[in-house]
């Protein structure tokens, strides 16, 4: 684990959360990791269904846990971020009743080593500040996140350790498919970047005007939010699927933190856990 290099950080003791099982409930994907006391030691994805009943989620849970030989009677603490309310008291009922556990289900009044400094702090999604606890804890701030996911949010914390808000724009695949559903002489293509900005066909011009546009977005934004941060020693955190792909053609991102919002979900349960 790297320590933290620069202004705010909090030190977490993470050993003694062996048998931690956190869950990360999105809008798309459900994250599901098992923490053996150093390293997230198994992780799972799910599709997000709003409809499925918590026994539903328990029998695919259960399969998952078998198919890495571990045992419901190993997990000794469950951690749920969500941005799917309707999914929350689902993951909450398949704790109590499955797992025999009272989860900690992280909201904007949940002690999370950071502060929210925001205009209306009840708004900020689960998700926007456990990366926020976490990059803090393990990275250290003045941090922006960037989460490519359903959409693509961008994070502030400040050198004092607060999270100050950030933008959020649709995903990329979001405004991909959106594009392809409106218009009847498009079709879906490979996000990938292509070879020259000016496409000489549809799915190169296509390539160049969504991914490549999505590049300009990050970097015109991460450029905007570092003028108003007004600090030299900002580091930029990118998590999410497509997290390495844009890595890869920009150099506003320092690091890839592909397992963060889970590592934010651990040190959330181990400031709340002794």
């Amino acid at each position: 684990m790297m320590r933290p290099r620069q202004g705010y950080s909090i030190m977490i003791d993470h050993a003694h959360l062996a048998g931690l099982l956190a869950v990360d409930i999105g809008n798309t994907n459900i994250h599901i990791g098992f923490w053996d006391g150093e390293k997230w030691l198994h992780s799972w994805r799910a599709r997000t269904e709003p409809g499925k009943m918590a026994d539903e989620y328990a029998v695919l849970l259960r399969s998952f846990l078998a198919g890495d030989d571990i045992s419901a009677a190993q997990v000794t603490g469950v951690a749920i971020g969500s941005v799917v309310p309707s999914l929350t008291d689902v993951w909450v009922e398949l704790t109590r009743d499955h797992f025999k556990q009272e989860p900690l289900v992280v909201n904007h009044l949940t002690r999370t080593g950071v502060r929210i400094d925001i205009d209306r702090p009840e708004q900020a999604g689960a998700d926007r500040i456990i990366n926020a606890a976490a990059v803090v804890a393990l990275y250290g701030a003045p941090a922006i996140v960037i989460d490519f996911g359903t959409a693509t949010t961008f994070d502030v914390v400040s050198r004092a350790g607060a999270y100050c808000g950030g933008a959020i724009a649709p995903g990329i695949t979001l405004a991909h498919d959106a594009l392809v559903a409106h218009a009847a002489r498009l079709h879906k293509i490979d996000l990938k970047p292509p070879a020259h900005a000016i496409g000489t066909n549809t799915v190169s011009a296509m390539q160049s005007g969504i991914f490549l546009g999505y590049v300009g977005l990050v970097e015109g934004l991460v450029r905007r939010i570092k003028r108003e941060m007004d600090d030299p020693d900002v580091q930029v955190i990118a998590t999410g699927g497509l997290a390495v792909l844009f890595h890869e053609n920009t150099d506003v991102i320092d690091r890839i933190a592909s397992e963060l919002t889970l590592d934010g979900l651990r040190v959330i349960y181990a400031l709340n856990h002794g």
